[in-house]
């Protein structure tokens, strides 16, 4: 399974598929907001200067690697950042298979991840939007991003679009840009020589 998307050009750039000094900035950029979501998720702490202990070197690490991880995925991971200003925002799509060990994750989150909505999109059915611009501050006092998250159960697997805001009040006006992106992921079966025969596929439930 592979993931698909059509984010618009005016507004993002790909950061997976961007490779060397191509697209350097905005892959650091994504990858540093990426840490510190996972960081205050998880209860790194901050230090005085608010920003995570090696975080900048992770980032400019992380950033020379990430072409290879992304393909390495083969395209079960896609991420953007904002054209005009990549420190903005950073969406992250990805597809994980659906095992027992997630499903119980899943059912571990905190209670602010059960305030969710119904979000369609044409192409996954029926999933669910969480969004949350005031998280409560992670174990070590530091203030989390705001962020949206929105979730697809295939049955298989679970197709997830993340976005993380770098500023809090801003944050209102580019989630809608993140809707689009939403409404166009879908998925691609890979198939091996000798499969490519008839296959029947049924539109969402």
């Amino acid at each position: 399974m592979r993931l698909l998307a059509d984010a618009d050009p005016e507004r993002w750039i790909p950061v997976t598929g961007s490779l060397g000094l191509r697209g350097r900035r905005h892959r650091k950029a994504a990858i540093r907001m990426l840490l510190g979501q996972a960081g205050t998720v998880f209860g790194a702490p901050a230090t005085d200067s608010g920003s995570r202990t090696g975080s900048g070197f992770g980032a400019w690490a992380l950033s020379q690697a990430a072409p290879f991880l992304m393909r390495k995925a083969d395209g079960r991971v896609l991420v953007w950042t904002w054209k005009a200003e990549p420190e903005l925002i950073v969406a992250m799509a990805s597809a994980q298979e659906l095992t027992p060990q997630l499903r119980t994750a899943r059912a571990m989150m905190p209670m602010e991840y059960d305030d969710t909505e119904e979000f369609r999109n044409p192409y996954l059915g029926l999933g669910e939007k969480l969004v949350v611009p005031l998280p409560q501050p992670g174990p070590y006092g530091q203030s989390a991003p705001p962020f949206a998250t929105y979730t697809w159960d295939t049955g298989t697997h679970l197709i997830t679009l993340q976005a993380v805001c770098g500023d809090r009040e801003r944050f209102g006006t580019v989630i809608s840009a993140v809707d689009e992106i939403a409404r166009t992921l879908r998925t691609a079966d890979s198939l091996s020589v000798g499969e490519s025969g008839p296959v029947l596929r049924l539109p969402p439930a």
